[in-house]
Parts: structure tokens; C-alpha cells; sequence
């Protein structure tokens, strides 16, 4: 199949794009959120950069739907309407923001467009409505066992830590850099140091590194630690366990289903999962050991060949033409689902 799909979640599109078809991803000249392409990763040539101004309407198959705005703009873009007259589904990457457990999703009570979701947390906390829902769980390309454990540190990995806060567990950082120093890899961690309070001898940012680079050199610190309050479940978390880290997280979202008790520990108590922090730190054994058991749990769930599997066999479902049309109830779908994302107006 051609499958058209934004560039949206990069961590997501790696494993999506490594399957069995052809991938057209819309390009800009200035890249950005509607036009990323392919932003110089190492992906198979099935994956094409396409110009959205020039795609060819019957070069289609189906498209992959990440963002309410997407519907419109494929009519606009196409010519024809997702899930009317072109095969499509909708992924869900996020846990729901506002009035949760009462947030609706912006796809509830329509029957054209399956909604999948990455976690059986996502879908448990959306308001699917009547709307067919289902998991697709994550698949990771399995980077190898990289773990040394060498250094006596904790790794985190985070975007935007400073903005995104509670959300990310920034406020939780100060009480495990007091157990071992911490080394913080993602997007936007400059300045972290000091907008958490925490001395800079006990707080080393790493940047936003390649990918091999960052598994290379996560893979060096003793333990992982996941201090997310409020995520769909981080791929850096599967990442880590993929690359045989053991794991300290938050009893929060997905992560009681991703993390075995045998791979380190889950818990909602800070104090317990700073005892296992430090525990893990002073007992390499104890940390390899727990490392060896997080990347046969992650190999075994959220292996990347399960994951094409799962998407083959949705995809396989959609060219089948087993959908139904929209009801004319459906067809008055919320305004912000149908005018283009150009056309928009924010407040």
C-alpha cells in the first residue's frame, strides 16, 4: 500500500515506516510541523518525501491520521474525504489534556475512522464514545543489549523539561540527583540545572543527541529513571529497557504494564523508588540483572516485528473496504476537524 502519513512523532514514524510499504510524507521548504518529510533520518528508501501541493489523489492507498486537522486538509490536499472515499485511520500518541476522565476525543461517536491507540491506558482514559477503538501497543527497533552500567548515575530522558514541568516530573529530579547524579538527554534541557534547583555538580544535560548516540550513551549510566506524570508511556522508557537498563518509574499511565517488577520497580511512593535508586546504584549485579530482565519483557510486548503485524493487519482490514461510510449524524463533525490547519485561527 501507499500509505500517506506527517511526520509527526518521530520516535513512532521509526518504527511505522520500517514496514512493509511505501510511505509518502508531505515536505515544505521551511520543514515544520506540516512539512517535516523525512528531516535527514536514516529511513528505507520505501519512505518518499512528497510535495502535498503535487500528491496525485489516485497515489494514495490510505492515510495515516495523527492530528483532528489532517481530515481537512486531505480532502483539501486530495480531493477526498478520510475514511468517505479514502481508506484512513486515526493514531491517538497522547493521554487526554483537560477535564480528564470526562475529555472527549475529537474522533468519539463516528464510525468511518478507526481510533487507535499507542497504550490500553490511552484508550481506557479517552472518551472514545461509540467510536471503533483499539491498541496498537509500540514497537521499538531493538537498538542491542548496549548496556555497560559503567557510570554510577541515573539517566533521564526528556523533552522540554523546564515547560512541560509536573507533567514530565521535573519537580521530582532535585530528590534523585541527592541520591546519584543525574545525566538528562532530550530536547531543550539547557539551563535545567538551575530552573530546578539542582547544583550543577549533580546534574549533567546531555543535549538533544542522534539516536545511536543517545542509546550509546544512556546505555553507560547505572540505572534509568522515568519520572513521568502524565504520558502516554515515553519510547525512551521501552528504548532503555530495549537496551537493557533497569528501570525506576512513576506507577503512572502505562508504565505498570511496560515495567515487570523483576526489570526494577514501579511505585506512586517517591520515597521507595529513591531506595531502589539507590540500591541499584551501589549493586551493579543487582542492576545488570534487572536490566537482562527489562529487555526480554520489552522484546517479548513491544517487539517491532509485532508491531508491523498489528498495523499489517489493521491495514489489510482498511483496504478491504470493511469500513462504513459516515453516517450523515457523523458528517457534521466539530469545525476544528474540518477546516484545514492554514485556515485556523488561534487564539
Amino acid at each position: 500500500m501507499r500509505i500517506l502519513l506527517w511526520h509527526v512523532h518521530g520516535s513512532w514514524t521509526d518504527a511505522f515506516v520500517r514496514g512493509r510499504h511505501e510511505y509518502l510524507l508531505p515536505v515544505l521548504p521551511g520543514g515544520g510541523a506540516w512539512g517535516l518529510g523525512r528531516a535527514g533520518r536514516d529511513w528505507p528508501a520505501s519512505v518518499r518525501e512528497v510535495d502535498p501541493a503535487a500528491l496525485d489523489a489516485d497515489a494514495v492507498d490510505a492515510v495515516v491520521l495523527q492530528r483532528p486537522e489532517e481530515i481537512a486538509e486531505v480532502a483539501r490536499l486530495l480531493g477526498r474525504r478520510p475514511g468517505v472515499d479514502l481508506p484512513a485511520v486515526y493514531v491517538e500518541h497522547n493521554t487526554p489534556k483537560g477535564d480528564f476522565p470526562f475529555t472527549r476525543h475529537p474522533l468519539a461517536d463516528q464510525d468511518a475512522i478507526p481510533l487507535v491507540h499507542v497504550t490500553h491506558f490511552n484508550k481506557l482514559a479517552w472518551d472514545n464514545g461509540s467510536a471503533r477503538s483499539l491498541v496498537i501497543e509500540h514497537g521499538i527497533p531493538d537498538p542491542g543489549q548496549l548496556y555497560t552500567g559503567e557510570l554510577p548515575e541515573l539517566g533521564v530522558v526528556v523533552n522540554e523539561p523546564i515547560r512541560r514541568g509536573r507533567v514530565t516530573g521535573t519537580d521530582l529530579l532535585p530528590a534523585f540527583a541527592s541520591v546519584a547524579p543525574l545525566q538528562v538527554f532530550g530536547m531543550k534541557t539547557d539551563g535545567l540545572a538551575a530552573a530546578a534547583g539542582i547544583d550543577a555538580s549533580r546534574l549533567t544535560v546531555r543535549g538533544d543527541l542522534q539516536t545511536r548516540e543517545l542509546h550509546r550513551e544512556l546505555a553507560r549510566c547505572r540505572v534509568y529513571v522515568h519520572p513521568m506524570r502524565w504520558t502516554s508511556l515515553g519510547l525512551s522508557l521501552l528504548e532503555a529497557m530495549h537496551l537493557g537498563m533497569p528501570v525506576v518509574a512513576l506507577a503512572t499511565t502505562e508504565a505498570p504494564r511496560a515495567v515487570p517488577p523483576e526489570a526494577g520497580i514501579v511505585s506512586a511512593d517517591i520515597d521507595e523508588l529513591l531506595r531502589c535508586a539507590q540500591r541499584l546504584v551501589a549493586n551493579p549485579d543487582e542492576a545488570r540483572r534487572r536490566g537482562v530482565a527489562a529487555r526480554e519483557a520489552a522484546l517479548e510486548r513491544y517487539s517491532l516485528g509485532r508491531f508491523q503485524d498489528r498495523w499489517d493487519e489493521l491495514l489489510a482490514d482498511l483496504g478491504g473496504g470493511t469500513l462504513h461510510p459516515l453516517t450523515a449524524s457523523n458528517d457534521g463533525l466539530d469545525e476544528k476537524i474540518l477546516v484545514p490547519a492554514r485556515e485556523r485561527k488561534t487564539p
